[in-house]
């Protein structure tokens, strides 16, 4: 599963965890504004914002994990088995396979205003990318640097959410998710009051007793409401290094250590890569779980007129600096 968040201390930032228990050799990939989109059904975009992310590239086709381009909108999908639903194409209507979902939004929105008057006339549909990739049921977070939405494509229709937390995981639907906050609304970042027995001398016997209550599990609504407490309650220092290193802590606290996640056939699950972009100026940086570094890729020093897809392989060789 994963964990997708924002965070806006002082500039704006966006990324995920990206939770599973296979590897798709995914690559941070650039895409200019003149890379023609092939649009399976809506026909080709040769002109659109220019955008970077993660990606596994097919066919020299970029299959965007999550992604931001050059106007700060960003856009994340999450994996919602169960529950997401593709359906047939219907005339009249914007059909677009969920493949395609993150350039035909990014390539033509600026704001989330933009995004929710395309959403009116966009239906998504059960078209795989091909026989070998089907398509995934999945969910999105997007967001520009103001505020977040949530879209699930649901039995019942495409459901918009407006995301007051800027947070994401996975299952149940963001509804649920959202409601079940209120079962946490007693924790604190603060010692607690004893209400248990004020006539008792109970002893505050350490800090973080208020966040006692706070689940530790992995499933998806402890993920979400660990990331929503963390985000909310994060104090860092106003510089880029301090921000993008806080945001990676964030992510830290609903990261999943290989080996605690078995899936049913014997493998595990586990946090592949955390990725965080800096919205305002193009900066997309990661970690991969076998590697610390962070590692940095500029949007905006590259040639954003071109018509070829630009991609660095991730580094997933620890770097260890040794004093002696």
């Amino acid at each position: 599963m994963c964990t997708a968040i924002t965070y806006a201390p002082h500039a704006h930032y966006f990324g995920r965890n990206l939770d599973l228990n296979v590897s798709y050799h995914e690559q941070v990939t650039i895409t200019p504004r003149n890379y023609p989109f092939n649009f399976r059904r809506m026909g080709e975009n040769a002109n659109h914002y220019a955008m970077i992310g993660m990606a596994t590239v097919v066919e020299d086709y970029p299959l965007y994990y999550e992604a931001t381009n050059e106007k700060g909108l960003s856009m994340a999908g999450l994996n919602f088995p169960g529950n997401a639903v593709f359906k047939p194409e219907v005339d009249g209507r914007d059909n677009v396979s969920p493949f395609e979902f993150i350039p035909w939004i990014l390539g033509q929105c600026a704001t989330i205003e933009e995004v929710k008057e395309r959403l009116a006339t966009i239906h998504l549909i059960n078209l795989n990318f091909s026989d070998a990739l089907p398509l995934h049921p999945l969910h999105w977070m997007i967001a520009d640097k103001d505020t977040s939405i949530v879209v699930e494509p649901m039995a019942d229709g495409l459901r918009v959410y407006d995301n007051p937390v800027g947070v994401l995981t996975n299952n149940p639907s963001f509804e649920y998710q959202l409601f079940n906050l209120n079962d946490y609304r007693h924790v604190s970042t603060k010692l607690p009051a004893n209400t248990f027995a004020p006539t008792l001398n109970l002893d505050a016997y350490c800090l973080g007793l208020g966040g006692q209550g706070l689940p530790g599990d992995l499933s998806s609504t402890s993920r979400f409401v660990r990331a929503t407490f963390a985000t909310f309650n994060s104090v860092c220092e106003p510089t880029e290094a301090s921000a993008v290193g806080q945001f990676f802590k964030l992510l830290d606290t609903v990261m999943q250590t290989r080996g605690l996640n078995e899936a049913e056939d014997g493998t595990y699950e586990y946090t592949i890569y955390s990725s965080c972009c800096n919205v305002d100026d193009g900066i997309y940086y990661y970690r991969t779980y076998d590697n610390n570094q962070i590692t940095a890729v500029s949007l905006f020093h590259e040639p954003l007129d071109s018509e070829q897809l630009i991609t660095y392989p991730l580094q997933h060789h620890q770097q260890i600096h040794y004093e002696n």
